[in-house]
This record gives C-alpha cells, sequence and structure tokens, in this order.
C-alpha cells in the first residue's frame, strides 16, 4: 500500500510536532484535536482541519492517535466513531500510553473490521516530537509494521518492533514507571539538599555526573533548579502512567511500592496547583512556601 493520507488524532504537547514532521515528509495530514484552538497553526501550514474523529479518519490510510489516556483513546476510536469510520485495510496506530487491556481491546475491534494495529506508544518528548527523533515501542504484526514504516519514520528515528500486540504499551508503562520513580526521587533529593545549606549547583552537579546520574536526572534535575516548567510532561500525565503501571505489575503479582509513593507525589503536585506544569515542578510541595 502506498501511504498518502495520514490522520493524527489529538495534538497536544507531543501530536503536534508529530503532525508537523507528517507535513514535512509530504503526507497529506488531516488533524483533529477536542481543543480546535490547537489546529491553526497546522492548518496554516497546510493541514487539514476535520470537525470529528470520524471525519479526520475517513480517507486515511493511516490514523495515529496521541491521546491522553484510556478514557480518551476510547471516546476517540469507539464512542466517536473514528474506528467504524476507517476504510477495510488501513492501519491504526495507537501512540498513546496507555493500559495493556485497553490496547488488545482496540486491536481486536479494528482486527474485526479488517483493520490493522500497532500500539506504538514512543519515548521522547516534545523537543523529540518536535524534531522527528521519537523512538517507537511497538506491538503488532510485522506486516504492519512494515508498511506503516514510512508514516513512523517520519515522525521518530527508530522502531523498535517488540513482538505481539500489547508488547509496545507494556514496554512503554515500564520505561515510564522508571522515570516517575527517579523523578519524584530527585524532587526529594534537592529538597534535601536546599533545606541543608549544601551548595545547590554543586551538589546537584555531582549527583548527575556520578552514579545516580541518568540523561532523565540530568535534564530534570536543570528545570527543577532554574524553576523551568514550560511543559514538557505533565505532571497529571505521570501520575496517570504511574497508575496504569501498578495495575499491569499487580496483574503480574508484583507490588509496586515504589511507583505508589512516587504517584502521591505528583498527584500532590497536581493539588498543588502544578497540573499545567512540567514534571519538573514536583519538587515545588517540598520546598519551603518562601523559597
Amino acid at each position: 500500500m502506498t501511504i498518502r493520507n495520514v490522520a493524527l488524532l489529538g495534538l497536544g504537547i507531543m501530536g503536534a510536532g508529530m503532525a508537523r514532521q507528517l507535513l514535512e515528509a509530504g503526507f497529506h495530514v488531516t488533524v483533529w484535536n477536542r481543543s480546535k484552538d490547537k489546529a491553526a497553526s497546522l492548518a496554516a501550514a497546510g493541514a487539514y482541519v476535520a470537525e470529528t474523529p470520524a471525519d479526520a479518519v475517513a480517507q486515511a490510510d493511516v490514523a495515529v492517535g496521541m491521546l491522553s489516556s484510556d478514557d480518551a483513546s476510547r471516546a476517540v476510536w469507539l464512542d466517536g466513531g473514528a474506528l467504524a469510520a476507517m476504510r477495510p485495510g488501513s492501519i491504526l496506530i495507537e501512540a498513546s500510553t496507555l493500559t495493556i487491556d485497553w490496547v488488545r481491546e482496540l486491536a481486536a475491534a479494528a482486527k474485526g473490521r479488517g483493520i490493522g494495529f500497532l500500539d506504538a506508544p514512543v519515548t521522547g518528548s516534545k523537543v523529540q516530537a518536535a524534531s522527528g527523533q521519537l523512538r517507537f515501542l511497538v506491538g503488532g504484526a510485522a506486516s504492519d509494521v512494515e508498511t506503516a514504516q514510512p508514516v513512523l519514520a517520519a515522525m521518530g528515528s527508530e522502531t523498535i518492533h517488540l513482538g505481539d500486540t500489547g508488547s509496545g504499551a507494556l514496554l512503554k508503562l515500564v520505561n515510564n514507571f522508571l522515570c516517575g520513580v527517579q523523578i519524584a526521587s530527585l524532587a526529594e533529593a534537592v529538597a534535601m539538599i536546599e533545606r541543608s545549606g549544601l551548595d545547590v549547583d554543586r551538589a546537584v552537579g555531582l549527583l548527575a555526573s556520578g552514579a545516580p546520574g541518568s540523561p532523565l536526572l540530568g535534564a530534570v534535575a536543570g528545570r527543577m533548579l532554574q524553576r523551568a516548567y514550560d511543559p514538557q510532561f505533565l505532571i497529571p500525565l505521570m501520575a496517570k502512567d504511574l497508575s496504569y503501571a501498578q495495575a499491569a505489575f499487580t496483574a503480574q503479582g508484583i507490588d509496586l511500592a515504589s511507583a505508589a509513593a512516587a504517584r502521591a507525589r505528583f498527584e500532590a503536585a497536581a493539588a498543588a496547583g502544578r497540573a499545567n506544569e512540567d514534571i519538573a515542578a514536583v519538587v515545588e510541595p517540598l520546598r519551603p512556601q518562601h523559597s
């Protein structure tokens, strides 16, 4: 199949950058978002803005979802009629971070309509989405991965086929569990360093370059110290991902106690008015109010 028409549903922090990469790659791109104003810049760049999810996918060879949750995905694909509007032989790519159970339910519904399905959540954030450097963690049939590869390649630097349906969703939850726990622990460490009177920049720099360090720790620590909370990844979404990870691990008999503690930190930050800020703002409730 020659892919010409691509639909992208969901124009949040990630989806907008992904849609722009598809336009730059020469696809005919149709976009939909619940808040239509987010589509204005893409319309100016040549995207067609659909009124409904069903309208967006009606002519699509490949339709991509980048949505916030299971509920949002279900509202678009089933309740919103998008799956029913897709043509047999087309491919649905769910790039959202979702539960494994919902991914498998949606895959079965797609198969029943003769539509290919890939769960393909991503690693990377706003910068990677805007520059086409996302990594896709993919579950599904190898033939569908091969067919959809031009679309995935336009949005990302690597497509990693992990196995059957649900494989991508599972590894993404493991990935975000590790990220969430590390960031929550980092917030506690930064708060301790600040309260203790140590040289904050020096202490955090030593941690970031030493054994506890990682690319994530270095990037997020910088945002915490600078109080730079322009969202790369929203706090409530990390809390949601940790909740999904807890459920997945529990199903395999693993009590994810560290995820529960980290989730509580993100939920506290959201409750403290940080819901529209970057995950680095999880440190703020731990700081003295006058700081």
